[in-house]
């Protein structure tokens, strides 16, 4: 599969379709192969002392694009561009639109993954078709490509949509390809992704990954199921979350609420350790997300709460055994300043001269 190759800019854009022509798109061939070796293709090495900064990227039920919000405490976001989109899934993906944007913080630059997926395309002119594919034989939501992003300075992005199906004809005739995230493995030195796979018409969803070339343009390796002990078999979970604490890896997805399983390995041997729902809101959630706070042994859990009205949601652990509910955004003392209803986000850590530097770009004076 080719790139598409284009170069994106973040000319923050207003709802409208028509905005598109608000972007600097300029042809361009994939970004330089990259190492993590330390060269001056990585990014600079920081120190905790050096984080000073979060960001949030999410999307919007209407509106199947991506969002930027900056926090300097980790409490209170403020959306970049005034809860309007910076990117565009209708320049982004095969089906026009985006869902379940990841971010993540690699050793040679900044990486963005999203669900090529518009739930209504049709509903908006774009396709004559509720789905992609027949509904019946493939399922609610049924697609085939991942958003596949890299960017040195979060202004400036590579991007391209990757045709999972067509790549890896061995997978079978598969349903979905949901909710992808980006992560590194140390022992390969390689970049890969994760991700909720849909097989047997979308009766089984579970987590597989693969490794990625180093412009971040596709999977060049056939997925492999991630492992669990003992194996689930069939048994569903989707919307898989990795990261590390405490001196275990931990993988966070929804099973009828958010489930923690762990592991001493990144990619294999995970139990679950109980069967208790993280998430303390009540309601319907999904869509794990773990992050850190700076300076601190605090980790927070946050995830889409999508009982009315929809609202990001958060608890807190310094153990990952107890979680401390710290309610919906603007329930509790997680705030927003100008937005609402972001769905399925992520966040990472930023240094303060990476946060200044984009708030300067993006022209926001207080985060």
């Amino acid at each position: 599969m080719k790139p598409t190759g284009r170069l994106l800019r973040h000319v923050l854009a207003s709802f409208a379709v028509a905005s598109a022509a608000m972007f600097l798109s300029v042809s361009a061939t994939s970004c330089a192969c990259c190492s993590s070796s330390g060269s001056s293709d990585s990014l600079p090495e920081v120190t905790e002392d050096n984080f000073g900064a979060y960001l949030m990227v999410s999307f919007r039920e209407q509106y199947h694009d991506i969002f930027f919000a900056l926090s300097s405490d980790g409490y209170t976001f403020t959306d970049v561009n005034g809860n309007k989109p910076v990117l565009l899934g209708i320049d982004l993906a095969e089906q026009k639109g985006i869902r379940d944007p990841h971010i993540f913080r690699g050793p040679d630059g900044f990486y963005m993954a999203a669900t090529d997926l518009h739930i209504h395309a049709q509903r908006q002119g774009l396709r004559d078709t509720q789905w992609q594919r027949d509904g019946q034989k493939y399922g609610w939501g049924n697609n085939r490509s991942l958003v596949l992003m890299k960017s040195k300075d979060l202004i400036n992005w590579t991007s391209t949509h990757f045709d999972v199906a067509a790549a890896f004809p061995e997978l079978g005739d598969i349903s979905q390809a949901w909710a992808p995230e980006t992560a590194y493995d140390p022992e390969e030195g390689k970049i890969f992704v994760y991700f909720t796979l849909g097989l047997k018409g979308g009766e089984v969803k579970q987590l597989y990954y693969s490794y990625t070339d180093k412009d971040f343009t596709q999977l060049v390796t056939v997925p492999k199921r991630l492992g669990f002990d003992p194996d689930l078999g069939d048994h569903s979970y989707i919307d898989g979350d990795l990261s590390y604490g405490n001196g275990k890896y931990h993988l966070f997805d929804y099973d009828s609420g958010i489930k923690h399983a762990e592991s001493d390995h990144l990619l294999y041997g995970y139990k679950y350790v109980n069967d208790e729902n993280c998430a303390k809101t009540g309601g319907a959630v999904e869509a794990p997300n773990v992050w850190r706070r700076i300076g601190t042994d605090k980790y927070v859990l946050m995830f889409d709460n999508y009982s009315f009205p929809n609202e990001m949601a958060f608890s807190e652990t310094t153990d990952f055994r107890e979680f401390t509910n710290l309610g919906r955004f603007n329930q509790g003392v997680m705030k927003t300043t100008n937005f609402s209803g972001a769905k399925h986000g992520a966040v990472i850590m930023l240094t303060k001269d990476e946060a200044e530097a984009f708030a300067k770009y993006c022209g926001i004076e207080k985060y």
